[in-house]
């Protein structure tokens, strides 16, 4: 006998009914005793593999030995990302009318490769990026697409250099023997370098530039490797800015090394996957300086806009190069509607296609853009406050400038002169299971990275880490 949930018939649909709800309950239950949880998951390798069956069951299990699993053996493996006192690496955050969204999508279970295949689908998307493009004050002409990942996005915007300059030669007859350049700096995504390698281009490309004190792109030192490359006979194809690098929040000085890439015929992206949401504030708006000489630009509202992972924004100033590199048409794909609409397949590198707009559209109308600027002044405006507690110190100091809510920090050098003692730091707040961090090396020295991002944090929670972490450094000095 067939299982009553295998069935869209009554029976099946009420078996569905009394399992969603006991998941509805579980989740809000989830929510309530969150900050109850230790931050990073305290097991050890294996400890949950080992804890499942080498077959799956080949008859149902009960509801209940399903809830008692992932309470038992399940939640203790989870790193809670959506825990107040999540500080690390950058925010992958959510909110209630996400949470639904995804729900809903999940039910839909659409394919949403092309228009036909689901119209509301990428009819929603297409609203919703001019939406997020106005909302950040990008130039109006841009036309955007949604990404799983920032990862993702680079890849793509690398590819469409690649094709550009090489006058789409490369994806029909390989590369010839050229050599194409590559361009950022040092304190860039790791995904960049990633992409460079996807993209064929070979990671010995990949020009780091040399940064000022701030991390930043020196512009000078940009045009003179591209000067370099030039004389000895290299193809300078692409440079990449970043707004909010990972190790810091340094911010490149977009509109000088547009102007370069201008002068020069260069491919521009920016990596704007964190901090872009920033661009939201009025206050923010020379985060918006020289952005309209580029050519593609990423942001992820899966971190700082409050939407579920994963929901990356990538925008275009030309959409026809990158139709152009990614268009392949089967007869089985086409359809009777053709320039009419858009099949957003076109737009990346794969054919299937999440519902991904849902979740950021249920998000805007259910939270309101006013709120979710609000929320993101006063992650802010906490890390403010964690500034100039470590500048009160007498054993911390400020590693790098604060970088809107992204605040460096590590043990003063007469105290650490080896980084050991700052890496210890941020270990025993990681074991401690109350707060979690991420550790970075930069320019040779440790320092604890803390990002006051994720979407339940309040003053009290920073207050009670900082608290901790005069309790470990008394013990360790």
């Amino acid at each position: 006998m067939k299982p009553a949930l295998f069935q869209n018939d009554e029976a099946g649909r009420e078996a569905f009914a009394a399992l969603a709800s006991r998941a509805v309950e579980w989740i809000v239950n989830y929510y309530r005793h969150i900050d109850e949880f230790p931050v990073r998951s305290q097991v050890a390798p294996g400890d949950i593999y080992n804890q499942f069956d080498d077959q799956p069951p080949t008859q149902p299990v009960s509801d209940d030995e399903v809830f008692r699993v992932l309470n038992e053996v399940i939640i203790p493996g989870i790193t809670h990302w959506q825990h107040p006192d999540f500080y690390a690496f950058f925010p992958g955050n959510t909110s209630f009318p996400s949470i639904a969204a995804e729900m809903i999508t999940a039910a839909i279970a659409a394919q949403c490769m092309i228009w036909e295949s689901s119209p509301a689908a990428a009819e929603l998307e297409q609203r919703c990026m001019e939406w997020c493009r106005d909302l950040l004050g990008l130039p109006n002409a841009w036309q955007g697409v949604i990404q799983d990942t920032a990862s993702t996005a680079t890849l793509s915007a690398l590819l469409t250099a690649r094709e550009w300059k090489s006058d789409f030669k490369i994806s029909t007859e390989g590369f010839d023997g050229t050599t194409y350049r590559i361009y950022s700096s040092a304190q860039a995504h790791s995904s960049i370098e990633k992409a460079v390698r996807l993209a064929g281009f070979g990671t010995d490309n990949l020009v780091a530039i040399p940064v000022d004190q701030n991390l930043s792109i020196i512009p000078a030192r940009l045009e003179e490797a591209i000067k370099d490359d030039l004389k000895n006979g290299f193809v300078p194809t692409c440079v990449i800015s970043t707004i909010g690098t990972t190790g810091t929040g340094a911010i490149d000085p977009v509109k000088e090394i547009s102007e370069i890439a201008s002068r020069y015929g260069l491919w521009h992206h920016v990596d704007a996957a964190y901090a872009g949401t920033a661009l939201m504030l009025d206050e923010l708006d020379y985060l918006r300086n020289g952005l309209e000489g580029t050519d593609s630009f990423v942001f992820n509202p899966h971190k700082w806009m409050f939407v579920q992972f994963d929901c990356t924004a990538y925008y275009v100033r030309d959409p026809k190069l990158l139709i152009r590199t990614m268009s392949i048409s089967p007869s089985y794909l086409a359809t009777v509607h053709g320039d009419k609409v858009r099949d957003y397949r076109d737009w990346g590198i794969p054919l299937g296609r999440r519902f991904r707009a849902l979740k950021l559209w249920m998000t805007l109308q259910l939270l309101g853009t006013d709120a979710i600027k609000e929320r993101i002044r006063h992650h802010i405006s906490l890390a403010q406050k964690i500034e100039q507690w470590i500048l009160e110190d007498n054993l911390l100091e400020i590693a790098y400038p604060r970088s809107l809510n992204i605040v460096t920090f590590r043990l003063k050098k007469e105290n650490d002169p080896d980084g050991r003692l700052t890496k210890l730091l941020v270990s025993e707040i990681n074991d401690s299971g109350k707060a979690y961090m991420t550790h970075a090396v930069v320019e040779g020295r440790s320092l604890v990275r803390w990002v006051t991002g994720q979407t339940y944090v309040e003053e009290k929670h920073v207050i009670a880490t900082w608290d901790l972490i005069q309790t470990i450094l008394h013990k360790i000095i």
